[in-house]
């Protein structure tokens, strides 16, 4: 008995033991280097900051949870914030059959200010677009995504990615007309 505890006194504990790496350091260095192109990502998605935040928030600390270092990849991580912004475009869709139609939404004088007027109209046109037309547009044109990874993120097939980004194009071009 006494051999047994010599034994267990000359294992180190785990308090002593240092960590071999720390999950949470590679996360944080993960949300440092990736957060703001997923913000932005999410912006041209829900249409304001604020929320495009929310939803990179929301994403991350989900992430927390179940955070694999080495694993969970940028390309699921967009997935993600694809997913987390189509929830967030539901729940508004839901609010507004429920609430009264407001005629006029106006922008903060902040977006206004950062919003060139040729942009503005690009992104009010953007907006108009199907869920996911918009979502092929935005991952092609803004995150330069081949056609195999934005499959991947919306859950289609290749020949549907380009099937859908022609048609987002064309009406986007029909709309815009003489304007860009």
């Amino acid at each position: 008995m006494d051999g047994e505890i010599l034994r267990l006194a000359e294992r180190p504990t785990r308090a002593s033991a240092p960590p071999a790496f720390s999950p949470d350091a590679e996360l944080v260095a993960f949300y440092r280097d990736h957060r703001l192109d997923l913000v932005r990502l999410a912006v041209l998605l829900v249409g304001d900051r604020e929320t495009a935040e929310d939803v990179v928030q929301d994403v991350f600390a989900r992430l927390h949870r179940s955070w694999r270092p080495g694993v969970t990849t940028l390309a699921y991580v967009r997935t993600c914030v694809l997913n987390g912004s189509r929830s967030v475009l539901r729940r508004r869709a839901v609010a507004l059959r429920r609430a009264e139609r407001v005629t006029d939404l106006v922008d903060s004088a902040e977006t206004a200010a950062l919003i060139g007027e040729s942009r503005r109209e690009v992104l009010v046109a953007l907006g108009r677009l199907p869920r996911r037309q918009r979502e092929a547009l935005v991952l092609r044109y803004y995150l330069d995504l081949p056609d195999a990874e934005i499959a991947e993120a919306m859950g289609v097939r290749e020949s549907t990615v380009r099937s859908t980004t022609a048609r987002a194009l064309a009406k986007l071009l029909r709309e815009l007309g003489d304007s860009i």
